[in-house]
Formats: structure tokens, C-alpha cells, sequence
């Protein structure tokens, strides 16, 4: 099984560009990230090409974090900013070669209005990045750690995915954020594949590396993989210790597991 760094959580210390060529040089087969665009993207461009890895995805912006914000496409009274944000983040996209969009919901109340303003942000998404050859994907996020986010379970992305029809549109399958909201991880994995775009991995509860906490990845990817998953799996994980390369050990034994 091939995995992807998180470099928006791993290799803080070093610019982007440098740490898309520290996760080559550590072993890691792709990159994906958060919110890359404070750097050129002629610069992150150069580093995926010299590494000859893909940037799997990136994030729309989430708007002022400051005052609450966690992504704005379903907030319906900042319909222009979303709108805003999924057009910066396809052009940003487009010009490094991201396989996708992830289009950040944001916090709501939870109504009709916030869901008819995410399903039409989505196909706005949906829409620009299918004419540039990019994929939409949405994310269930926990409650816990960001409190009133608009999509929090995976039969709630299921069932966009399948309202809106859209053949570019998918979910991201974030193991930490799924078993604190939802748990029977390897059935819900299963019966959702179809509609899976991403899989990310970290360990519960501390979203520290995979090989602590309450989750087997071991077990658990590879039951995936008998499901049929092949893609990268996303190690969108925050280091224990705050040193990444520290905290490593994990990668060769569960690449090895998994072989």
C-alpha cells in the first residue's frame, strides 16, 4: 500500500516546497495539503516535478479562523466568499497539477438553507475543477474537535454525492474523524467505496502517528484493500512529539504489513 503526507501537518518547520522533497526522501509515495496559497505555485510546481510526486489534493481556504470560521461553502449568507475560494483553489490546483479540491464546508446551524448553500457551492465547485481535469471531494469532520461543522457523518456525504449527480465529486474517508463520530469503520468503508475519493489515517484519540490509539491500521487498511481500495491512504497526522521524522518508525512496518 502506498501513502500519501499531509504536509500541512507534517514537516512544519520546513517551507512547502522542501517538504514535499522531505517526504520523498523518507519514504512516502505523494503529497497532499492544506492551504498552500501563500507560495507561488510555480515553486511547488517545481518541487512535485522533482520529486515526481502527485499532489493528491488541496483545501479551499477557510475563511477568518480568528472569529470561528472552519470553510465557508455552506454558510449561506457568505455565498461569494465560498464562491471566491473554490475559484482560487482550482487555479491553484490547475496550475500545480492536484488531483483535487477539497471544498470545506464550514459551521452551521445545521438547516436547510446552509445545505442548499453547500450543494450549490459544490456544484460550482464540481463545475470548474471537472473543466480542469481535477476532482471535488467533501469531508465528514467531528464535533468534537470543530463544533458544529456542516458534514460530520458519511451517509450525510453519500447522500450529496448522490443527489447532486456530479461524476467528479467525492468522499474523503478521514478514519480519526469517522470512528469519533461514527466507528464500524471497515462496513462503512465498505459500503461506501463506490463514492470514496481520499482515505486519510490517524491515530484515535490523539490524531497523533498510526501506530497508537484505539484503531488497528494494520487490520483496518487492509481490509480495505480487500475491498478494493488501491489509491495512496493520506497521513494527515499531528507528530507527538512535533518532529516528524522522529515519529516515522511506523511507515516501513505498516508499508510492510500491508505488502
Amino acid at each position: 500500500m502506498k501513502f500519501s503526507a499531509n504536509i500541512g501537518f507534517l514537516y512544519t518547520e520546513l517551507p512547502l516546497p522542501e517538504r514535499i522533497r522531505a517526504a520523498k526522501r523518507d519514504g512516502f509515495d505523494a503529497v497532499e495539503c492544506h492551504f498552500p496559497y501563500d507560495v507561488p505555485p510555480e515553486e511547488m510546481k517545481a518541487a512535485l516535478e522533482e520529486t515526481g510526486f502527485d499532489m493528491l489534493g488541496l483545501n479551499t481556504v477557510p475563511g477568518d479562523v480568528a472569529n470561528g470560521d472552519f470553510g465557508l461553502a455552506a454558510l449561506p449568507d457568505r455565498r461569494e466568499d465560498a464562491a471566491a475560494a473554490v475559484r482560487q483553489a482550482v487555479a491553484y490546483g490547475a496550475a500545480i497539477g492536484a488531483k483535487n479540491v477539497h471544498v470545506m464546508a464550514g459551521r452551521t446551524d445545521g438547516g436547510a438553507g446552509a445545505e442548499a448553500a453547500y450543494r450549490e457551492t459544490l456544484t460550482l465547485a464540481c463545475d470548474l475543477a471537472g473543466a480542469a481535469g481535477m476532482g471535488v471531494l467533501i469531508e465528514p469532520i467531528n464535533h468534537r474537535d470543530v463544533a458544529g461543522y456542516h458534514l460530520s457523518r458519511v451517509e450525510h456525504a453519500a447522500e450529496i454525492v448522490e443527489a447532486l449527480g456530479q461524476g467528479n465529486l467525492r468522499i474523503m474517508f478521514d478514519c480519526y474523524h469517522t470512528q469519533i463520530m461514527q466507528g464500524d469503520l471497515t462496513k462503512r468503508f465498505a459500503t461506501h467505496l463506490p463514492m470514496i475519493g481520499h482515505v486519510q489515517i490517524a491515530a484515535v484519540p490523539d490524531r497523533g502517528e498510526p501506530d497508537g490509539g484505539e484503531v488497528c491500521f494494520e487490520r483496518l487498511l487492509a481490509s480495505f484493500a480487500e475491498a478494493g481500495w488501491e489509491a495512496p491512504v493520506g497521513a494527515e497526522y499531528k507528530p507527538r512529539s512535533g518532529d516528524t521524522v522522529a515519529g516515522l518508525g511506523w511507515l516501513a512496518p505498516l508499508r510492510a504489513a500491508l505488502a
